[in-house]
């Protein structure tokens, strides 16, 4: 009668607030969340949440399910992460490079995460290299590249952790500051701090402003978060970061954040690796506590 994608999915729903999100999170259309949703109450003859409620609110039914899903899904995991262990498959290597500055938000967690679950497997982040990293990674030098710009490479495969939306970061006092969102003409008159990386793999000048044929009066480069934030808070230039990078700043009222376009600007950040790895139980393992990880420290994220 009760399953574990039932777990799964009541987890999802209490996370993601809504119907809608936690149909994309555990890969569903909400119609089919829905109908296995209501068949489940059907079965318990007891709804489990309230409909209409922003975030959900669960009936004591639902609590009780979720109770019993924070006991039984942990547990789950780690039996699967036993059976691969007596399978003899938990030798492994996880050398990984990150195209993404501000990834060490949510991939420090992780990594910490996984290395308690396992051990066995030599996890590190290769400096002082001077290579390409996903060339790197077909050459097997790299075991896995977190980018936001996948290539196509013969027997790379791409896995999609989340996906996230650009935005304009400008000090309080900025002209453009009450804006709605930002025009990519507009920062044609603006000073533009950007990682120091190619402008290739930098989604405000492939999504926005090179499809417009916008120049900044000016590029700086700064190579910390944090330099790029008080460099925008004093008025020396604006930045466009992901949301998640920028929720610190904006919760101390420290800058101001508008959109890339009146639709905005999103993007999907990606977990690179090599096909043949892709059914290993720890590469597996790894993927799955990456998204959790995420949507857990993370905000403003959605399902890829």
């Amino acid at each position: 009668m009760l399953e574990l994608r039932h777990l799964r999915t009541l987890i999802a729903l209490r996370e993601a607030g809504s119907l809608v999100e936690a149909a994309e999170r555990v890969h569903l259309t909400q119609s089919a969340l829905s109908h296995q949703i209501k068949d489940l109450e059907e079965r318990l003859n007891t709804p489990l949440f309230l409909r209409k409620t922003r975030p959900v609110t669960f009936t004591r039914a639902g609590e009780r399910l979720l109770e019993l899903a924070e006991q039984v899904l942990p547990q789950v995991r780690m039996a699967e992460r036993d059976l691969a262990r007596l399978a003899g498959e938990e030798q492994g290597r996880l050398h990984m490079a990150i195209e993404c500055h501000s990834c060490f938000q949510w991939l420090m967690p992780t990594i910490d995460r996984f290395r308690d679950h396992w051990p066995e497997v030599e996890v590190d982040i290769p400096s002082g290299r001077n290579f390409d990293p996903l060339p790197a990674l077909s050459r097997e030098q790299l075991d896995l590249v977190i980018t936001a710009d996948p290539q196509a490479l013969t027997g790379i495969h791409y896995e999609p952790l989340f996906r996230y939306e650009g935005l304009l970061a400008l000090s309080r006092q900025h002209r453009l500051a009450d804006r709605s969102f930002i025009t990519a003409e507009e920062l044609a008159e603006e000073t533009l701090i950007i990682y120091p990386v190619e402008h290739s793999r930098l989604d405000v000048f492939t999504q926005f402003l090179d499809p417009a044929s916008v120049t900044p009066r000016e590029i700086r480069t700064a190579e910390l978060t944090v330099m790029m934030m008080q460099l925008v808070a004093s008025g020396r230039g604006v930045c466009a970061l992901p949301n998640w990078a920028l929720t610190e700043y904006l919760e101390r009222n420290y800058i101001r954040a508008l959109p890339l376009g009146e639709h905005g600007v999103w993007s999907t950040l990606f977990a690179a690796i090599r096909t043949e790895q892709r059914d290993l139980p720890w590469m597996e393992d790894f993927l799955r506590t990456a998204r959790e990880t995420s949507f857990a420290v993370l905000e403003g994220i959605k399902p890829a």
